[in-house]
């Protein structure tokens, strides 16, 4: 089990925060449980900005690398995230400048620190088969018009290597106005493919919003940096813990249990 599926299983469970010294350890707070993990997809690689990412709440970060993005300055934002919070993970989206990546580049993101990359349709298919210990494969997959497009990304799911899905589908905040049928055609692309999924969306979802992304089966959300990021991330992050709640005590009164 990688440290993608460990994320998305620990966020479901109740567990303290990391303290600090002695007397850390015996005041540390609860982490509540929440439905999915919490990304922010970061638009300037920078330190103070990813701690201050993690400080509200995240998860974890995604960096975009276009092939030409500092070194130097992705390191020292993946270690002052790393700082910030226990078990936070990192990871580049590959946004330019595959068709020029080679093995050497991929350890070096994972001594860079980076636990997993997001590569899109159009990257060479070779890359998937330069597998580096400990950084994890995620395939970027779009939304597209046609009925067959489900059994077209069902293939997907021969690739052994494949830690999870970035559905990329556009979804903005008010994904509560989706109808059944909207939710079927995304669902339909979700459930072609045997993996744990990111769904990105734009501003910040709420409690309504949650419950339509869930719909969708979806591991994780990911936000996009913003201004108001760190408010955005501590929102979601308490709507994400009530809608595990109002769940969860649905599916005890029922005796049913949604699952994504």
């Amino acid at each position: 089990m990688g440290k993608l599926s460990d994320l998305f299983t620990q966020v479901r469970k109740t567990r303290s925060s990391r303290g600090i010294g002695f007397a850390g350890a015996k005041n540390t707070p609860t982490i509540k449980p929440r439905a999915a993990a919490l990304l922010v997809e970061v638009q300037t690689i920078n330190a103070g900005n990813a701690e201050a990412t993690i400080k509200a709440g995240a998860d974890g970060l995604i960096f975009a690398w276009n092939g030409q993005s500092s070194t130097d300055a992705l390191k020292k934002a993946v270690e002052a995230a790393q700082a910030a919070g226990e078990n936070v993970l990192s990871g580049l989206n590959i946004t330019g400048g595959w068709n020029k990546l080679t093995r050497k580049d991929f350890e070096q993101f994972k001594e860079l620190g980076l636990n997993f990359i997001i590569l899109p349709f159009n990257a060479p298919a070779r890359l998937l088969a330069l597998r580096v210990k400990d950084l994890e494969v995620i395939i970027s997959v779009p939304m597209r018009e046609g009925e067959l497009y489900p059994l077209f990304t069902r293939n997907l799911s021969a690739f052994d290597n494949l830690a999870a899905i970035d559905l990329d589908f556009g979804l903005t905040s008010e994904v509560s106005a989706m109808s059944i049928e909207d939710v079927l055609h995304y669902r339909a692309v979700r459930e072609a493919i045997q993996a744990p999924a990111l769904v990105h969306i734009k501003d910040t979802p709420d409690e309504e919003d949650a419950y339509t992304l869930l719909t969708l089966g979806a591991q994780a959300i990911v936000l996009t940096e913003s201004k108001e990021t760190s408010q955005q991330v501590q929102t979601l992050h308490e709507v994400l813990e009530k809608v595990y709640q109002e769940d969860k005590d649905s599916s005890s009164s029922t005796g049913l249990n949604f699952k994504g």
